[in-house]
C-alpha cells in the first residue's frame, strides 16, 4: 500500500461528503459490527496461531464481544454526542440577543496504531470513535500477529472502501513511516518507550496524539479487605491473557502483617481458576519466544538479587519439557528497586508481592513511580479509600476489583504522564476524534457602541473595562 496516497484519497473523499450525515456515521458503524461479527470464528482461529495458543472464549470476550460493544454504545448514543450544545454568553450579550454554541465538527483521517495483545478489540475501539465521529481510518496493524493483521487485510475491502477505512502491515519501518504521515489525528496503543518515538514523528506535522501506554498498575490491599475475594479478583485480571494486559495488576501492596495471607489466597485462587495449565484451553500462551525469554530473564535477575520466587503449578507440570510457551504464575517476594521486574512493566505472569507498613506508606510506593495507566485498591474503609484517591496518580481506578474501568463504555480510558496522553472510549472518544467547534451569532444591536468597543473611545469604554475589573471580587 502506498500509504501518503491512500492518506491523500481518504482526506479528499472525507472533504468531499461534508458535512457528513448521521445516517452515513451509522452505516459505516454497523459494517465494522459485520466485520467482526461475521469473521468472529476466523479471528479468534488467527489470534490462538499467534498467540501459539490462545483461550478461544477468551478471544471472544476481549476481541470480538470487546469489539462490538463500543460499535454498540455508538450508535445508541450518536446523535446525544452530536447534538451542538448551547454555551450562555456573557451578560447583557444574552439579553440583547446574541447566542453561543459549540458544533462536534470531525477531524479528517484518522491513524491507529495498534499492539499485539488485543489485536483486534485495540483496532475497533479506535475505529468505533473515528467513525462514530464522522471521520476515516487507516490502522497500522502488529507484525507480531501476523496471522490477524493478514485477516484483517483480507476481510476489511470486503466490508469497506479504502477511502473509509484501511489498514496495513508492516514492521518497525513501516510504523515510522506511519506515525509520521500528517493525520488529523494519531491513536497510539503500546509500550511507554514506542511512544515516545511516536509523539517525535508526529510532532513535524503537529498531529495531535493520544497515547495509551501502560506502567506498573499496583494492587493496593487495604485495611479489612475480603482477602479471598481481593485475591481471586487480581488472580484474574492477571491471568487474563497470561498477563498481557497493559492494565495487568503489576505489583500487589500488601499490609506488612498479612502478606502471607494475601500469597496464600493467590496461590489458592490461581489453583481453583486454572487447576492444570500446559493443556488447559482457557490459559493462554505469551506471545513469542522473545517475550518468553525476557520473562525469565528477569525472574533470574529477581533471584540473584535475593528476591524468593514461587511458581504456581498446580498440577505439578513439567514446563521445562514443554515446546510450548505458557508459563504459570510466579509470584516474587522480597523485591528490591534495582530488580528488572520493578523497573519496568511486566506484561507476563509474574507477580511481586510487596509489604508495607500503613497505607501512607503504600501511597508513598506508588507515588514513587511513574504514573501508572491503572490504580487498584481493595477494601472497606472508607477513609482509607479517599486517601488513596487523594494522594496518588493514575491514569483510572477500579476499586474492589482490577481492570474492569476500561470497559465501561462511559468513562475515559487514558494515562497520565508516562502512562499515556488523553483519553477515548464513549462519548469521550467521540470527542477526541471530533474538532470542538465555537460559533458566537452576534446581536443585531450595535453591541461595539454599547460596550465602548467602537473608537472613538470615552467613557462607556472606561465603564466597560471597569465592570469588568471590577467583576471578581
Amino acid at each position: 500500500m502506498d500509504m501518503k496516497a491512500t492518506l491523500a484519497a481518504q482526506r479528499a473523499a472525507f472533504t468531499a461528503a461534508l458535512p457528513e450525515p448521521m445516517s452515513v456515521r451509522r452505516d459505516r458503524l454497523k459494517r465494522a459490527a459485520a466485520m467482526i461479527r461475521d469473521n468472529a470464528d476466523r479471528f479468534c482461529d488467527a489470534l490462538s496461531e499467534d498467540f501459539g495458543h490462545r483461550s478461544r472464549e477468551q478471544s471472544m470476550l476481549t476481541d470480538i464481544a470487546g469489539s462490538v460493544a463500543p460499535i454498540a454504545h455508538a450508535l445508541k448514543n450518536l446523535d446525544r454526542w452530536a447534538k451542538p450544545e448551547r454555551r450562555p454568553v456573557q451578560f447583557p450579550l444574552g439579553l440583547m440577543g446574541a447566542r453561543a454554541w459549540v458544533e462536534y465538527q470531525p477531524l479528517g483521517v484518522i491513524g491507529v496504531i495498534a499492539p499485539w495483545n488485543f489485536p483486534v478489540n485495540l483496532v475497533m475501539g479506535p475505529v468505533a470513535g473515528a467513525f462514530a465521529a464522522g471521520n476515516r481510518a487507516m490502522v497500522k496493524l502488529s507484525e507480531y500477529t501476523p496471522a490477524t493483521a493478514g485477516l484483517f487485510e483480507e476481510v476489511v475491502p470486503g466490508y469497506f472502501a479504502a477511502t473509509e477505512l484501511a489498514v496495513v502491515s508492516g514492521g518497525p519501518d513501516v510504523g515510522q513511516a506511519f506515525a509520521g504521515l500528517p493525520f488529523d489525528h494519531l491513536l497510539f496503543t503500546g509500550a511507554t518507550g514506542i511512544g515516545r518515538h511516536i509523539l517525535h514523528a508526529a510532532a513535524d506535522n503537529l498531529t495531535p496524539v493520544t497515547l495509551e501506554l501502560g506502567g506498573k498498575s499496583p494492587a493496593i490491599i487495604g485495611a479489612g479487605a475480603n482477602l479471598p475475594q481481593a485475591t481471586e479478583r487480581v488472580a484474574i485480571g492477571k491471568m487474563l491473557n497470561a498477563g498481557q494486559i497493559c492494565l495487568a495488576p503489576d505489583y500487589v501492596l500488601a499490609p506488612a502483617d498479612g502478606e502471607q495471607a494475601v500469597v496464600d489466597g493467590l496461590k489458592a485462587a490461581v489453583s481453583r481458576l486454572y487447576p492444570t495449565l500446559l493443556a488447559n484451553p482457557d490459559y493462554t500462551s505469551v506471545i513469542n519466544d522473545r517475550h518468553h525469554q525476557r520473562l525469565h530473564a528477569w525472574l533470574d535477575d529477581a533471584r540473584a538479587k535475593g528476591a524468593s520466587v514461587e511458581a504456581i503449578n498446580p498440577a505439578g507440570e513439567d514446563f521445562a519439557a514443554s515446546n510450548s510457551r505458557k508459563m504459570p504464575l510466579h509470584i516474587v517476594r522480597d523485591v528490591t528497586d534495582d530488580m528488572t521486574l520493578m523497573q519496568e512493566e511486566i506484561f507476563g505472569p509474574i507477580l511481586p508481592v510487596i509489604k508495607y507498613d500503613g497505607i501512607d506508606d503504600a501511597i508513598d510506593r506508588v507515588n514513587r513511580r511513574d504514573r501508572p495507566l491503572g490504580l487498584y485498591y481493595f477494601g472497606p474503609d472508607a477513609a482509607e479509600r479517599r486517601r488513596v484517591l487523594d494522594r496518588t496518580h493514575s491514569g483510572g481506578v477500579t476499586l474492589d476489583d482490577v481492570v474492569f474501568h476500561v470497559s465501561m463504555e462511559d468513562l475515559p480510558f487514558g494515562g497520565v504522564g508516562p502512562s499515556g496522553m488523553g483519553s477515548y472510549h464513549g462519548h469521550d472518544g467521540f470527542k477526541t476524534f471530533s474538532h470542538a467547534r465555537a460559533v458566537f451569532k452576534q446581536s443585531r444591536l450595535d453591541v461595539a457602541k454599547l460596550a465602548g468597543l467602537k473608537p472613538p473611545y470615552g467613557k462607556a469604554t472606561r465603564a466597560s473595562a471597569a465592570r469588568q475589573i471590577g467583576s471578581v471580587g
